[in-house]
């Protein structure tokens, strides 16, 4: 839970701003839940009185990062993950707003269940945890939800989670409902057809392993299908995660058409490509699949260019009985709001990627899909902040980690990038 909000006063911080682009030393003054003021010419010999003042010691100090997409249990898969240990995990990875998917039960396809998760995030949780809400009713991929109630009830985007709806007439009456609401739409971009009996990206590898694989194009015809029907429909569409170069192109002939279309990448894709799978280590069997390695470096040349918007951490926890199976058996998926930041750290450290185009695609770009005012470091906005220290090094020990799963692909990984404090409006909520 929350600590009381009280005037805070950070100084002696590493400034990052995303959304200028600026980076300087400075201070950060917080009042009511805002930022009051920030910059080299706050007075920090004179807090307010009852201030906290906080020495940064040189940290950065950044808006905390805005995950799109998060696999939450509650309801009744909290053995999976609740809202109270994913709000943990979360804040100590720097996370102060996750997007939870509807692919519950019951599905988040009616708005009491989504008043339901506002509630119990609103009692349980210390970082922002906001619902998505179903596409379809039951995710089924065959009749719409009611967007206008659910968007009143709070949902903030529609999706059906890792299904993807194929039937071209339902997601055309989709798009054309969501145009009149001026809603978001978010599409997991696989054909089911093409990709239901494989395990990981097709290729030679797939085939050394004895596995059936998962064609690029099984991403790129839906995508490609999907954008025909933006074109129609003139809704706004993103495309959940991409993973391949051909889908990049796709994408950027689209925006180049001026399509109210944007897409994201798992840090999963960013980070790791398909020979990380080893000897069949189930916890890189991840959907989208991991691709091969000049796919992922076109997903980080894609991020520094900002035709892909956002990255998530895709979080999917799931318990040993569900991953200590054979390979081809085992459930997707892996947990990665605890992780996502100082994976994506890795990037900053190799010259991938500035330090500022990474925090924007992990906090303002996300922030603005969901017309939030956090995700930048402005007078007035949010105080939902983190200061880390980007170079600290540590070896990740999945025990360690605050999620109720510990399906890392990253257990034992030498990384570097702590968070020592998160706030949220005001109130931190974690700190170390």
């Amino acid at each position: 839970m929350m600590s009381a909000s009280r005037p805070t006063l950070i100084i002696n911080a590493r400034l990052i701003d995303p959304e200028t682009g600026r980076e300087e030393a400075g201070a950060l003054a917080v009042e009511n839940g805002v930022i009051r003021e920030m910059g080299h010419a706050i007075d920090a010999s004179l807090p307010p009185d009852g201030a906290l003042v906080i020495d940064a010691r040189g940290r950065a100090l950044s808006p905390g990062l805005v995950d799109l997409r998060a696999f939450v249990g509650e309801p009744r898969a909290e053995h999976r993950e609740s809202l109270a240990s994913a709000s943990r995990a979360a804040a100590a990875g720097g996370v102060t707003t996750v997007v939870c998917m509807p692919d519950t039960n019951p599905p988040i396809d009616d708005p009491a269940v989504v008043d339901y998760i506002i509630r119990r995030a609103r009692d349980t949780a210390g970082v922002r945890l906001i619902p998505s809400a179903a596409l379809t009713k039951g995710l089924h991929g065959k009749e719409m939800t009611e967007f206008g109630l659910l968007g009143e009830a709070g949902a903030v985007f529609f999706t059906d989670g890792a299904r993807s709806v194929s039937n071209a007439q339902v997601m055309r009456r989709a798009l054309t409902y969501a145009r009149d609401f001026d809603a978001l739409i978010v599409h997991h971009v696989e054909e089911p057809s093409l990709s239901s009996d494989g395990v990981m990206n097709e290729g030679e590898l797939a085939s050394r392993l004895g596995l059936p694989g998962i064609p690029k194009a099984a991403e790129t015809i839906m995508l490609e299908r999907d954008l025909a029907l933006v074109r129609l429909t003139g809704a706004r569409y993103h495309a959940a995660m991409i993973s391949c170069a051909e889908s990049i192109a796709i994408i950027a002939r689209a925006k180049d058409e001026g399509l109210p279309v944007t897409c994201g990448v798992s840090i999963n894709n960013l980070a790791l490509n398909e020979n990380d799978i080893g000897s069949y280590r189930t916890f890189l069997k991840l959907s989208p699949p991991l691709r091969a390695e000049e796919d992922r470096r076109s997903m980080i040349e894609g991020v520094a260019s900002g035709i892909i918007d956002v990255i998530v951490s895709d979080h999917n926890p799931q318990d040993v009985e569900a991953k200590r199976q054979p390979f081809i058996e085992c459930a997707d998926g892996a947990i990665g709001l605890e992780t996502m930041l100082p994976v994506a750290l890795r990037l900053v450290h190799n010259g991938d990627l500035s330090l500022t185009t990474l925090i924007r695609s992990l906090a303002t770009r996300p922030a603005d899909l969901l017309n939030m005012k956090q995700g930048r470091l402005k007078k007035g906005a949010p105080a939902d902040l983190i200061l880390f220290d980007p170079d600290e090094p540590f070896v990740l020990d999945p025990d360690t980690l605050h999620s109720r799963c510990k399906n890392t692909p990253f257990d034992g990984a030498r990384l570097q990038g702590r968070v020592h404090m998160a706030m949220v409006a005001g109130r931190i909520v974690q700190e170390s």
